[in-house]
């Protein structure tokens, strides 16, 4: 009897090179779970079939990097926002640009389709949330509450309400109909980048850098449960659909879980370091992550996660009384969205109104007609996603067929073991008599003393920062927040300055003028390194020094000379010139540093504004 295969549960779909330059932003199609979409530093969005090698479509008319896309639920709009802060809507059955929107004054940060109308909302680094009406191309209504950039936007399911996140570690609800903020959850102690609303009930998660995921009651607007935990920020979450647990997309893996009590239902590991986003199609949930110009996607087998229940490794709580379980979905806690019954309550497509409708007559819009172009660049797969033979048929089709699941390694690897290599079959026959076992045990030794020295280094390496933290940390509980700053300096160690100054950075008041003057080279250094946390954490840093010392470095520096000695005045005025002097040495690096794309690009260009008062 044939022994069954056993399939893998995660597994990598494919990776493909998304662009001539470097990959800015990507968003998966959420109706199919097929379609992606993909912006870049070469302006344009590339439209591909998941788990196809060839571009289905490039849209171009940016002029500067796509940093947000996002797609309509029918998958038949596409909206793009840049680096510039300029919009730009297409329709992907017609092939053709629709709309061009202009109004912020910073690079776009994030979109999102209204669920039923034609509408669409943009949140930029400029930190003003807008709300455009498609068909009159036009903004309707900008909504402020927000004190830095907005990372992503949510509408509700019932279309009536948006969710924002944003860098000021705040989330906020606002009312549609009366134009202004329901409510502001605060909670996150650190920038929050993903909001997502539960499919039914009015409950709301956002994920944040703090590492922790916090869901909101909306009815009585308080925190129900919050995950602590995370292995790092958190960037992706997606509810179930029938709205039983919560996947969240953690630095290779996915986390279920729920939120009361709050729990992991299941831990799987997936090697698609910093997913990007996911989506659900056939019990299956793919994620998309991108480095550079390539971009890889993954499938996880959603029939072999646990979602609901006890399990026993619970990294979250320890396990509770089964009594405690969530209710089933068909039995909700809270009250449920209503939706529009009838398609006739929705508002009708603008691909089905009149052209003179759908194209203003303006020498606008011409321009925007010239200058943006839709390339078809595989009529084949277009014809079959964007212009289906039948009319009733979706785009793309729903009932598309899951991806079939490879066996698990161990099976693969005996299978591949059991074939001479092509270079063995090319260039030397290799007769029966030879062992081709012992050669691939050879191999495997090779490999596995390649591994210990590679673990043995990294020991090495993680004692030693263990030992120089707890110099610090003995520094630290004295209460003397400068002699604990001052032995990491000493030690010459970045990774042990940044992480003291992550913790610093989460508490302003800990900030003192002559902690600064200590702080500023190193973070010449952190702007400086090859690592992205180490730049990110100085960002931060230098971001926290300007806001709360820059006025009054400037002002202390631009005061007349005191009457008679003031000993404190002169060690503050040193200290002044110290931080001033620093200050501009580092000023010219973030300059130069201000066209980056991406999110380092957005941090540099805002200190940069902040550091205007130094030229």
């Amino acid at each position: 009897m044939a022994t069954p295969v056993v399939t893998k549960t995660a597994w990598k779909l494919q990776e493909i090179v998304a662009h001539a330059s470097n990959v800015s932003s990507l968003v998966l199609g959420k109706a199919s779970g097929r379609l992606l979409a993909t912006g870049g530093d070469d302006c344009r969005v590339n439209l591909w079939s998941v788990n196809k090698p060839n571009c289905i479509m490039s849209l171009t008319g940016h002029t500067s990097p796509v940093e947000s896309v996002r797609l309509n639920t029918p998958e038949e709009l596409i909206v793009a926002g840049s680096q510039s802060g300029s919009i730009r809507v297409w329709d992907l059955e017609a092939a053709k640009i629709l709309r061009t929107l202009m109004g912020h004054k910073a690079n776009i940060c994030s979109l999102d389709f209204h669920p039923y109308g034609e509408f669409v909302a943009s949140g930029s680094q400029d930190t003003n949330i807008k709300l455009w009406d498609i068909r009159r191309k036009g903004c309707v209504f900008r909504y402020r509450g927000h004190s830095q950039a907005v990372r992503c936007l949510r509408f509700s399911p019932d279309g009536k309400w948006l969710a924002s996140a944003a860098d000021d570690h705040t989330v906020k609800l606002w009312d549609l109909t009366a134009g202004k903020m329901m409510s502001e959850f605060p909670g996150h102690t650190g920038p929050v980048n993903v909001v997502e609303f539960h499919p039914n009930e009015y409950l709301l998660a956002s994920g944040s850098s703090d590492r922790t995921i916090r869901f909101w009651d909306l009815e009585k607007f308080q925190v129900v449960s919050c995950i602590e935990g995370e292995p790092g920020p958190v960037r992706s979450v997606l509810f179930n659909p029938d709205g039983c647990c919560l996947y969240s997309g953690c630095q290779d893996s996915l986390r279920v879980y729920g939120w009361e009590p709050e729990r992991c239902f299941d831990v799987v590991l997936v090697n698609w370091g910093k997913v990007a986003d996911l989506a659900i199609c056939n019990d299956q949930l793919i994620g998309v992550a991108f480095s550079q110009s390539n971009v890889s996607s993954y499938v996880v087998d959603l029939t072999r996660v646990t979602r609901t229940g006890m399990v026993a490794q619970d990294p979250v709580q320890d396990s509770r009384p089964l009594a405690q379980q969530p209710p089933h979905p068909s039995a909700p806690l809270r009250r449920i969205y209503e939706r529009p019954s009838t398609a006739c309550s929705k508002p009708q497509r603008v691909k089905q109104n009149s052209e003179s409708e759908r194209r203003s007559p303006s020498s606008e819009d011409d321009r925007d007609e010239r200058e943006s172009r839709a390339e078809i660049q595989n009529t084949e797969d277009y014809n079959e996603i964007f212009q289906p033979k039948n009319s009733i048929s979706r785009t793309p089709p729903r009932r598309s067929e899951p991806f079939p699941a490879p066996p698990e390694d161990d099976m693969a690897t005996a299978k591949e073991a059991a074939k001479p290599s092509p270079a063995t079959d090319v260039q030397f026959p290799v007769p029966n008599a030879v062992k081709i076992p012992q050669q691939v045990e050879l191999l495997d030794e090779d490999a596995m003393s390649q591994i210990r020295k590679g673990h043995d280094t990294m020991c090495v390496v993680l004692t030693s920062r263990h030992k120089n933290l707890d110099t610090v940390w003995a520094a630290w509980t004295t209460g003397d927040i400068k002699t604990s700053v001052d032995s990491a300096v000493a030690i010459n160690d970045l990774s042990v300055v940044v992480d003291l100054l992550n913790i610093v950075n989460q508490k302003a008041s800990l900030w003192k003028l002559d902690l600064c003057t200590t702080i500023l080279p190193q973070i010449e250094k952190l702007l400086k390194s090859k690592y992205e946390s180490y730049v990110q954490t100085g960002c931060t840093s230098l971001k926290l020094i300007l806001k709360r010392f820059l006025p009054l470095i400037t002002d202390m520096l631009a005061a007349p000379p005191s009457v008679g000695v003031d000993i404190s005045r002169e060690e503050r005025l040193h200290k002044c010139r110290l931080c001033y002097k620093q200050l501009k040495s580092i000023s010219g690096f973030v300059k130069s540093k201000s066209s980056l794309s991406g999110r380092h690009g957005s941090a540099f260009r805002e200190l940069h504004l902040l550091m205007a008062s130094l030229d």
